[in-house]
């Protein structure tokens, strides 16, 4: 079930109020969200849930293994990496078994030998790399005893599977998540209100700009050949749009969704475009991501906190496995080792990265030092971007060869000026609202401080959402 659709526009009222009027019990409330996360899920393929249902009792199960044998460092070291293994393992068939097995065919054939593999025709479930992460952090951290291991299956599965961040993140850590479980919720109507707020603001990114980027980048990208560089840059930065409001509208609909229940989501999106450097981009880009790698692989393999030819190593290491998370081509660990490198860059110059402020802090404009930095990063992302956006890496070099063809420069007839204004728009609201965690925390700013004003531009977005003229266009990250 798509967060935009109509089914969940009857699904997500008739839940809300069973959970709030009916369901009062934190108890029933948990297993309320298991029945109901697990109706969401299987709307797309009820054969989809016994996979997650299988991933959440093995964590489970071998988190009060871990628990149960915790005098006994070894086993339960070993109990962890089975663990881990069946997840990765699960992982690696449904997502990249054929990406494997394509390319030892031809590493083989390069040495002269050749082996008929049998390939497969895998259905991907949805939202797989999402949720068989969140488990392997789980038993991890019951490893580390970094939070004690969950006694109560039905308040696991829920954490497992609870439907508004099940599908595309946030990633989240069992320690922040299992504690708001495990306590009495009781509606908070102010909380409640933000959460609404906050899933407009996703709905609009979504569906008013990213779903009117798609069809000029999905029409141009069908015919680079013959397209001028021109249009190949204003495509790239169409894309460059296109993804982030898809994926931080989704994140912003899961975050004011979980709201809605008395649930705290960590944010995933912070202005990145406002970043000052690749690293500082990849501090604000899919935030939870970026932390369960430098948790769980980064800082294991010694973080910085080593010689710099090893910190490159561990630079590269995160964005390789990072490109490879995201998908079954080399496109996409291209770009992840693409910004690692640069990453690294910074790491081993020393160059700074970390600010103790946002951009432009306390000022109305960015110093020209600053509008230089946020347009060099957004120029290094944008370009990286085709690596991720293209199907292959030959069709990400030919877009690149064209683009930077001078031979194919010429006027722009890319008929995309309504798009290109909304994206200019959005722009300027997100640099008044960077200080927010979302552009809709309106009350008592301004004219905002009016309850007309803000009704009006609820309805304002509604209509736009509503009467917005695109095919609608599923979320990027459900193929992740």
């Amino acid at each position: 079930m798509s967060f935009v659709s109509i089914q969940f526009l009857l699904f997500l009222p008739i839940v809300f109020l069973l959970y709030w009027f009916v369901f009062r019990q934190t108890k029933w409330q948990n297993l309320f969200i298991v029945a109901t996360s697990y109706v969401f899920y299987g709307w797309w393929d009820w054969r989809f849930l016994l996979l997650m249902a299988f991933t959440s009792a093995c964590c489970y199960c071998g988190g009060l293994l871990i628990s149960k044998y915790e005098s006994r460092p070894r086993l339960t070291k070993y109990i962890t990496a089975a663990n881990v293994l069946i997840n990765l393992a699960i992982l690696g068939v449904f997502k990249y078994y054929n990406f494997f097995v394509d390319n030892l065919d031809v590493l083989l054939r390069q040495c002269g030998m050749q082996v008929d593999w049998p390939t497969a025709n895998i259905i991907l479930p949805v939202g797989i790399s999402f949720y068989t992460f969140q488990a392997i952090g789980y038993c991890v951290d019951v490893y580390k005893k970094r939070v004690e291991a969950s006694r109560n299956p039905v308040e696991f599965f829920a954490f497992i599977s609870f439907f508004p961040q099940l599908v595309a993140g946030p990633i989240e850590k069992a320690s922040d998540m299992l504690p708001q479980f495990r306590q009495r919720r009781t509606f908070n109507y102010s909380r409640a209100v933000d959460g609404s707020r906050q899933m407009l603001w996703g709905m609009f990114k979504k569906v008013v700009i990213a779903d009117n980027c798609a069809p000029l980048v999905n029409s141009t990208w069908e015919q680079i050949g013959t397209t001028s560089g021109v249009n190949l840059v204003l495509v790239m930065i169409l894309f460059t749009f296109q993804i982030y409001c898809d994926f931080s509208g989704y994140c912003d609909i899961a975050i004011g969704c979980a709201k809605l229940f008395g649930f705290k989501l960590r944010s995933n999106f912070n202005y990145p475009y406002f970043s000052r450097s690749i690293p500082e981009f990849w501090r604000r880009w899919h935030i939870s991501l970026q932390v369960w790698f430098k948790d769980y692989i980064y800082i294991p393999l010694g973080g910085s906190r080593c010689s710099r030819g090893r910190c490159l190593f561990n630079i590269l290491v995160v964005f390789f496995a990072s490109g490879l998370w995201h998908g079954p081509d080399w496109s996409f660990v291209c770009w992840g080792v693409a910004h690692g490198l640069v990453c690294g860059v910074y790491a081993l110059t020393g160059a700074k990265t970390k600010y103790g402020h946002n951009v432009g802090w306390q000022r109305m404009l960015p110093s020209p030092k600053e509008l230089l930095m946020i347009a060099t990063t957004f120029a290094i992302a944008s370009l990286f971007w085709v690596l991720f956006r293209a199907p292959d890496m030959g069709e990400a070099i030919a877009f690149y060869k064209q683009m930077f063809n001078p031979a194919t420069f010429a006027a722009s007839d890319l008929a995309g000026l309504k798009v290109f204004a909304l994206c200019a728009v959005l722009l300027v609201v997100e640099w008044t609202k960077r200080n927010n965690t979302h552009v809709l925390e309106l009350a008592g700013h301004g004219l905002m401080r009016y309850q007309w004003a803000r009704w009006t531009l609820y309805v304002g977005l509604t209509l736009a959402i509503l009467f917005a003229q695109n095919a609608q266009q599923d979320f990027i990250y459900f193929q992740f």
